[in-house]
């Protein structure tokens, strides 16, 4: 938990004995209890919040072999182009 091995958390709980005292100690922890708890839950929806907003950012991402193809035809593409201006380009032939 936290790191913290069980000696330690004897000292810690030793010292908030001493400085709290031992009728408050209970209601200290309560309370810890309770914020511990509720700030867990915000982190929860938090994290649900934004998966959801992620979600659709996702499957507007192409996958891998989407990617792939369309790099491959814009490649073709290009080539094809080039060829066609070589192709209408004439030759220079010295006399």
């Amino acid at each position: 938990m936290f790191g913290i091995g069980m000696s330690e958390l004897l000292v810690i709980l030793g010292l908030a004995l001493i400085l709290v005292g031992p009728k408050r100690l209970p209601q200290l922890a309560k309370s810890l209890g309770k914020t511990m708890g509720e700030l867990r839950k915000t982190t929860d929806e938090l994290k649900e919040t934004i998966s959801e907003e992620i979600e659709p950012i996702k499957e507007e991402i192409p996958n891998e072999q989407e990617l792939k193809e369309a790099l491959k035809e814009k490649l073709m593409c290009e080539e094809e182009k080039e060829k066609e201006g070589k192709a209408e380009r004439p030759s220079k032939i010295s006399s």
